[in-house]
């Protein structure tokens, strides 16, 4: 039924939950993965006429996002080996993390996009997630939303 699936990751725990239950699905159907990791954009400081010597420069920036969304994208990548499932990754910074995630789908033909019902915001909300509930609002294409039965154990709570 489904070629291609997209999913995204924000390295959240939930998030990252939610992708291993999607590579899972992926190997059940036989499905390709594209991974997508939405970096924010750089933001120069406004509140100062000049830039901290402390602030990190914009390539300084991109180069320390494009590390993280590596690792996040890294064990996507890795389950989906282990699963036999032929898996590409995405890097790209937007503030608009929605409209990427459906371009993104769009321009990699993907026919699913595979995504939890929380990221980075978590539990507290009694909705579906703000990115969720945009790019269930704006996409075309079908959109799996995973809810994990139970919080994954933090872990900052293993030790």
């Amino acid at each position: 039924m489904y070629k291609k699936i997209l999913i995204p990751t924000d390295g959240s725990e939930l998030s990252s939950a939610t992708a291993l239950a999607g590579v899972e699905f992926a190997k059940q159907n036989g499905i390709e993965i594209v991974g997508i990791f939405v970096a924010p954009e750089y933001q120069y400081p406004i509140y100062v006429e000049m830039i901290p010597p402390s602030y990190p420069t914009e390539e300084e920036y991109q180069t320390s996002m494009r590390k993280a969304g590596e690792i996040h994208l890294g064990a996507i990548q890795k389950a989906a080996e282990s699963a036999g499932v032929k898996f590409s990754g995405i890097i790209v910074f937007s503030d608009a993390v929605a409209r990427e995630i459906v371009h993104v789908a769009v321009q990699n033909s993907c026919d699913l996009i595979f995504m939890g019902s929380h990221g980075r915001s978590g539990w507290g909300q009694a909705i579906l997630g703000s990115v969720t509930t945009k790019v269930l609002s704006t996409c075309q294409i079908p959109v799996l939303v995973h809810r994990l039965k139970k919080e994954p154990v933090s872990s900052a709570n293993k030790k």
